[in-house]
Parts: C-alpha cells; sequence; structure tokens
C-alpha cells in the first residue's frame, strides 16, 4: 500500500505545484529524500512565513530557496492535499446540501413514490444559468476534463478563486477560456508563475474588466510582464503585493479606470509614471508611505496634464504632513472626490473639522471629502472661514494695496486666495484686527432673530458680541431653525431707522460694521 501510494505521489506531484496542509497554502519547491530520514518528503514555501520553519536547508543542506528565513519546511506528501478541479469543486460547493433524497412524495398515476434526484436535476439547470460563482478557498488546482466548465457553467459573469491551489497562469487560463462571458475574475490570495509568452493566453480573458490580485506577492514588472493578457481592463486591484517602484505602462493598461495600490510602499517619485494613463479615474493608494507630490509642469494655480481623467485619489493612513500637497493636488483638472483620513497634517489642526474646511477651501472642485459629501453651503462656510483665517497674511503681503502684486511665497502657499477674494470681496484691515473676547470693543449685542416669511417660527432673541462675522451668525441661525442645507439672507431694522430695513449682504462682515446695536430685529429669510 505505502509503495503504491508512492508511485502515485511521484506521478500526481512536483515541483512548482501548489498544496494545502492544515489550512495553509504553499508551493512545493522540492520533491525527494531528507537524509538521515527515509522516504519522499515535500519541501514547501509557505504563503506565510510563520507557517515554516526554516530557509530550506536542513543540516546544512539546502534542498530548496524561500523568500523569506523561515518560509520553509519539510511535509509528508499524504499530509498534503493538491486541490480539485473546477467542477467538482463546484458541485461540492453548491450541491452538497442534495446529497440526500429529499424524502418527498409525489402520487405518479395510482401509485405513490419517493422523490430522489429530483433536486439534483432541479439544481443543475440552476448551475446552467449561473452568472455568478465563488469557488472562495475550495482548493480548485485545475480545470479539470476538456470542455466541462463550459457545459456545465457557460453563463458565468463573474467568478471568484481566491485562496485556491492553481499553480500558474496557464492552469488558469485553461478555466477561463471555458468562459466566454467572464468579465469580472477574483484571484487574490493565490501563487501563480508566469507564462513565457502571456499573449499566446489573451483569448482566454479577452472580455475580461474586472481583475483583483490582492496579495499575490507580485512586483510592478510581473504586473507588467502579465499585462497583455487583459488587453480590455478597466478594474485592476493590486492591493497588499510586493510593488515598491513603478515605471510606465507603455502600450498595456491603457483602457484602466480604476488602479488600486493600497498596502505596498512604493517609492513616490514613482508614482507620476502613472500620470499619463488617459482614462484613469479612481486611484487609491492608502498605505503607500505616500508624503509628497509636485507636478512640475504647472505652476500654482494652473493645472497638470497629468493624470487628466482622475475623479477619485484615496490618500488614506499616509504620511501627509505639508499643506503643499494639498495646494498640489488643485492642479489636477478632473479631482472631485478624495480621502486623506488618518494623515499626520490633520493633527495639526485641534478641530478636525477645521482640517476639512480648509482642505475644501484649497481645492475648489471636490465635491466629496472622506466619504462625505460637501454641499454648497458647507463649502461657502469653509472659503469664508479660510479668507478670515489667512487675511492678515494676505495683507501683510500686500495684498489689499495691489491685490494683482502679491508676495510670491503668500501665492505658492496659498493658491486660490485670489479666486476666493474675487468670489467674496477683499477683507479689510479693521475687520481681520485680533479682537479680546467681551472687552469694551468687543461687548455684547441683544438682538431678535425674526422669521418674517415664516409665521410659524417665533422670535429668538440672542446675546452677541458685536464683532461676530456675519458668516458665523448664518451658521448659528442653520443650528438654531434647523433648517436644511438653504441659502440664508439676513437684513435688520432699528429703532432709529423706523420702517426701513438694510441688507445684511457681506458674510465677511462683522455685525458692528452695518452698525447692528443692542435691541435691534434681525429678519431671516432662506431660498
Amino acid at each position: 500500500m505505502m509503495m503504491m501510494m508512492k508511485m502515485m505521489m511521484d506521478e500526481e506531484a512536483h515541483v512548482g505545484m501548489r498544496v494545502t496542509c492544515d489550512g495553509h497554502r504553499g508551493t512545493v519547491r522540492y520533491m525527494g529524500p531528507v537524509p538521515p530520514t527515509t522516504g519522499v518528503w515535500l519541501g514547501v514555501e509557505w504563503d506565510h512565513p510563520e507557517r515554516g520553519k526554516h530557509d530550506g536547508s536542513h543540516e546544512g543542506v539546502r534542498f530548496f530557496t524561500c523568500r523569506h528565513r523561515t518560509g520553509g519546511s519539510f511535509v509528508r506528501p499524504a499530509k498534503a492535499r493538491f486541490g480539485v478541479d473546477y467542477v467538482t469543486a463546484l458541485r461540492s460547493r453548491y450541491e452538497e446540501e442534495l446529497e440526500e433524497p429529499t424524502g418527498e412524495e409525489m402520487k405518479i398515476s395510482s401509485k405513490t413514490v419517493l422523490m430522489v434526484g429530483f433536486e439534483r436535476v432541479r439544481l443543475k439547470q440552476r448551475l446552467d444559468q449561473l452568472t455568478e460563482v465563488s469557488l472562495r478557498r475550495c482548493e480548485v488546482s485545475s480545470a479539470g476534463p476538456q470542455n466541462q466548465i463550459r457545459n456545465t457553467t457557460p453563463h458565468v459573469e463573474s467568478l471568484d478563486l481566491s485562496g485556491n491551489l492553481l499553480s500558474s497562469w496557464e492552469d488558469l487560463a485553461a478555466i477561463t477560456a471555458q468562459l466566454e462571458s467572464l468579465r469580472e475574475l477574483h484571484i487574490s490570495h493565490n501563487r501563480l508563475s508566469f507564462s513565457s509568452d502571456p499573449n499566446l493566453l489573451s483569448p482566454a480573458f479577452s472580455c475580461l474588466r474586472l481583475l483583483s490580485l490582492n496579495s499575490c506577492a507580485l512586483t510592478w514588472t510581473q504586473v507588467l510582464q502579465c499585462a497583455p493578457m487583459w488587453p480590455q481592463l478597466e478594474e485592476l486591484y493590486l492591493s497588499d503585493n510586493d510593488i515598491t517602484e513603478l515605471t510606465r505602462p507603455d502600450h498595456v493598461l491603457q483602457n484602466l479606470r480604476v488602479l488600486d495600490l493600497s498596502d505596498n510602499q512604493i517609492l513616490q517619485e514613482s508614482l507620476l509614471e502613472l500620470s499619463h494613463l488617459p482614462w484613469l479615474e479612481k486611484l487609491n493608494l492608502s498605505s503607500t508611505g505616500f508624503s509628497a507630490v509636485q507636478f512640475s509642469d504647472a505652476s500654482a494655480g494652473d493645472e497638470t496634464t497629468a493624470f487628466p481623467a482622475l475623479k477619485t485619489l484615496i490618500l488614506d493612513d499616509n504620511n501627509i504632513s505639508e499643506w503643499c500637497v494639498v495646494n498640489e493636488l488643485e492642479k489636477l483638472r478632473s479631482l472631485l472626490h478624495l480621502s486623506c483620513r488618518r494623515n499626520p497634517l490633520l493633527q495639526k489642526e485641534k478641530n478636525p473639522e477645521t482640517a476639512r474646511q480648509i482642505i475644501i477651501a484649497r481645492l475648489g472642485r471636490l465635491t466629496q471629502l472622506d466619504m462625505r459629501q460637501v454641499q454648497c453651503d458647507e463649502r461657502r462656510g469653509a472659503e469664508l472661514d479660510y479668507c478670515k483665517m489667512f487675511g492678515s497674511v494676505w495683507l501683510r503681503a500686500g495684498g489689499l494695496s495691489d491685490p494683482e502684486k502679491l508676495n510670491t511665497q503668500f501665492l505658492t502657499d496659498h493658491p486660490r486666495f485670489l479666486t476666493l477674494i474675487h468670489k467674496y470681496g477683499a477683507p479689510d484691515e479693521g475687520e481681520l484686527r485680533e479682537q479680546k473676547p467681551f472687552a469694551l470693543k468687543n461687548q455684547l449685542l441683544t438682538v431678535t432673530f425674526v422669521c418674517p416669511e415664516d409665521s410659524g417660527r417665533k422670535p429668538i432673541e440672542k446675546k452677541l458680541p458685536e464683532s461676530m462675522i456675519v458668516q458665523k451668525v448664518k451658521g448659528l441661525l442653520h443650528r438654531q431653525l434647523k433648517l436644511p442645507a438653504v441659502q440664508l439672507k439676513l437684513s435688520y431694522t432699528c429703532a432709529k431707522l423706523a420702517g426701513r430695513e438694510i441688507e445684511i449682504d457681506n458674510d465677511l462682515k462683522p455685525l458692528q460694521f452695518y452698525s447692528v446695536e443692542d435691541g435691534d430685529s434681525i429678519l431671516v429669510r432662506w431660498s
């Protein structure tokens, strides 16, 4: 019996095959004796090196090599499983519950019979119609008999083979070539050896639009080596690989719209190698060590030619610590969505919402930040606050005397400031002078807010500092009146000017600018 098992293993197992043992996956790197023991051993390099014990050496003799010094170990062939073919895994996954007869009875003519196998026939018909198949971690290692996949699941459009035992791209192509409608393929957590001529395999992936290759130990060079196989690919997911330096993808990946490179420690100087991808709309660079970028083809306030279609950029969990990085992102002509959570830059502001407002003000086209929509009122408030926050610096840089001849460093640090001044008007020196809270110059006013076009709302009396700017007053009213995202219009009446209504039309001005006095009424309207 043992001799027969050894002969079977000699026929089945070979170097390069994928195996699983006690729930751990690995690749066979050696098969043969390991003196002084007897019998056949498999030298396995494990996907996760913590499963191993050594680097392929035993008692000073090297039998195979590993990427990690503890990534290898020896196991007996009898303990390893070498996987199953696609259809075997499919039936195990989808028909397992039908191994037993249903036990139901039905009447045929005058006889009552037990229904055995009826559900199996019905499920086979369902398998024929499947458009999505998930065989995740089902130990798939081969395509199986010729055309069996084509005859069993001919309409599959989405296939998940993540965490299986496929050894090479040829093995994978033998499966996908039988799925003519396949558009979405997930093969993360696999280790596939590379084809010597990827172009020969491209017919097997000719309709593929989405490919997930997360945690496959791939370098960028290897990705580009495989890329000719995917001529129509639009979405590529490469999280948690061994990608460290990018090179320009000439003649490949030109249809990409989504690219995920998260959890790869990428040399940031090489990121611009991707900037010429013409249709790239979404780029995920989370946890890549990203800290800086510079588009040298565009000066402050201008647009870069890089990443012409990029709408969504994800920069979470990186090392961004300077506002100049955000300024550079304003040069991206199509950028609408940004996520930059958990970066050192955000810790510079005591209030996270303040950091959010500064980012919104610096990026004029942004419609979504950190997965939250940027509403029109939020943008207006953020930009007005930004003008006030850096207004004193603007004045010192010569903004009030001649805005067009501002200090160059100021324009570099705040490239949108002139645009905001043209949009909202320039703050004056008196308005920006630092005030001491609740001093004589900053005395409290008692004002009554009235909603003349909504008689159901009762007047609200509030004490406010006369130095409070109008934009802050509007923010207070939004909270007090519980109004949705609407545009507020304010005016006021006073006893000195009975019958006259004075418009409050500049959000950057304080109440004292309009001569609002104690006891006046502020009229609130919205549209």
